[in-house]
């Protein structure tokens, strides 16, 4: 057990994310070691516990992301201007394979460091730039030293999975790395071929008892053929999350749905890159569970606030969209801020096949969040808590962390990290991909080309308006 000092945080506004949706006024949370022992008013303050202030705040659950690509953070923002296609090319075909263990353990500290700071208190590492199993280790040694929540998604882009996963370097690495805290699947996608080279894979997982996670549904890569070949082959489970799930027909959602597995949601990601329109405004009919991600932070930001908002964004644009072709219009949202809040907590916690977070309740795990900026004038009024977390709040509103009962976060400042040595780390990855990919090709990287553009002619021209308004004087 976590041996940790009480928390209490008093007052604030709490979110429990039981099935009610339940909003507590001026509510406490009390935590003992690794869990949350009490919710309620007036709770008693133990002699040696830590107390905060929540007044004016929320306290909520900690955020949960089911699909986050964290080797791929030192290259934070590097391809802000890729489509998808161009995002495969440079990891998959050329550059992905340059990455050393060191830079994978880079990548992994400065991920999960942002997650905690952004209130993301469990993070999937979907981990497919593991090479070899020194790179694996090194992806593990990196969440070890961080104090979040994890669960290793091992995949290896570089070789077939039906290949990485017959290794015994692999099975040595399960046998060795894979305890405690730490969750497990395996990554990897199933691209349709007939054949179906993957089942080998998929019997591996089975043999270890642990579940797969495959990005489905995306655009010219993985389509309604994998679905089926897994639904017919027996493959499809409670516990397999399809992340994005973005081009799917209506038989495959029902697969998905008739099987009960979950849909991992990164609506920045597909929105820019182009896998699908994010997929909620389509699933929602098939009461298929939802759960939340950010993808990767080459492109898109580390936190679920944006993930929340652009998942509303896009699933109420696409009603619009649909009911304005009909002439009709939308008077009632389907999708309510309270939803989204839910997919960013317990959505993540039932993709995972975890009832002990994702939710407040005594008994749960201490993983709790508390939103609190006095000096933002943004922090108030809070009228509506769900409304406020999914469309105000952001990485600057959190004040207060706890994972596992443990302060990670305190008073906006990050407890326990050496940040001096997250950015070393992922300045030598900078410095060493820089070097061997030579400059020219580090920034063409950069910046693709701009496709030729031309704008409409417009029939609606004249010389000067001016000079015509001077003639009619």
């Amino acid at each position: 057990m976590n041996e940790s000092r009480p928390v209490l945080l008093r007052g604030g506004t709490v979110l429990p994310m039981d099935d009610a949706r339940s909003v507590l006024a001026d509510t406490d949370v009390l935590t003992l070691n690794d869990r949350i022992v009490e919710v309620g008013r007036n709770i008693a303050a133990p002699d040696d516990a830590l107390v905060v202030d929540a007044t004016g705040g929320i306290v909520m659950p900690g955020m949960i992301d089911t699909h986050r690509h964290m080797w791929q953070t030192a290259m934070r923002g590097y391809g802000a201007d890729w489509t998808l296609t161009q995002y495969f090319v440079w990891y998959y075909l050329e550059h992905g394979k340059l990455f050393r263990p060191e830079d994978i353990h880079a990548g992994n500290v400065l991920a999960a460091i942002e997650a905690i700071d952004a209130g993301v208190t469990t993070v999937v590492d979907w981990s497919h730039g593991l090479q070899t199993t020194d790179h694996a280790d090194a992806a593990v040694d990196a969440l070890e030293s961080v104090p979040g929540r994890f669960v290793l998604a091992y995949g290896n882009i570089q070789e077939p999975p039906a290949v990485w996963t017959a290794s015994p370097e692999f099975r040595d690495f399960v046998n060795r790395r894979v305890k405690g805290d730490l969750g497990f699947q395996l990554a990897f996608d199933v691209l349709g071929d007939p054949e179906f080279p993957e089942k080998a894979a998929f019997e591996v997982a089975r043999d270890l008892g642990v579940s797969v996670t495959t990005h489905a549904g995306v655009w010219g890569a993985t389509s309604d053929d994998g679905i089926r070949l897994m639904y017919e082959n027996g493959f499809m489970t409670p516990q397999t999350i399809y992340v994005h799930a973005a081009s799917l027909s209506a038989d495959s959602y029902q697969r998905i749905a008739a099987t009960g597995g979950s849909i991992s949601v990164s609506t920045e990601s597909e929105q820019s890159a182009g896998q699908g329109y994010p997929p909620t405004w389509a699933i929602r009919a098939h009461g298929i569970p939802v759960s939340l991600s950010m993808d990767t932070s080459v492109w898109w930001s580390g936190d679920l606030f944006s993930a929340m908002r652009t998942t509303l964004g896009a699933d109420r644009s696409r009603t619009h969209l649909e009911a304005h072709a009909k002439n009709e219009t939308v008077t009632n949202h389907l999708l309510r801020a309270e939803h989204v809040v839910a997919w960013a907590t317990r959505g993540g916690a039932d993709a995972l096949g975890r009832s002990d977070i994702g939710e407040l309740k005594t008994g749960s795990k201490a993983d709790v969040v508390l939103l609190k900026n006095d000096d933002s004038p943004v922090s108030f009024p809070v009228l509506n808590p769900y409304g406020h977390v999914a469309f105000q709040a952001q990485r600057g509103d959190v004040h207060t962390v706890l994972v596992n009962g443990r302060v990670v976060k305190q008073d906006h400042k990050l407890v326990g990290v050496d940040l001096a040595a997250a950015r070393t780390g992922v300045d030598r990855t900078i410095e060493y991909l820089r070097s061997e990919m030579g400059e020219e090709a580090w920034v063409a990287g950069m910046h693709p080309e701009i496709p030729e553009s031309k704008v409409l002619d417009n029939p609606y021209q004249y010389s000067d308006y001016r000079s015509a308004a001077t003639h009619t004087r």
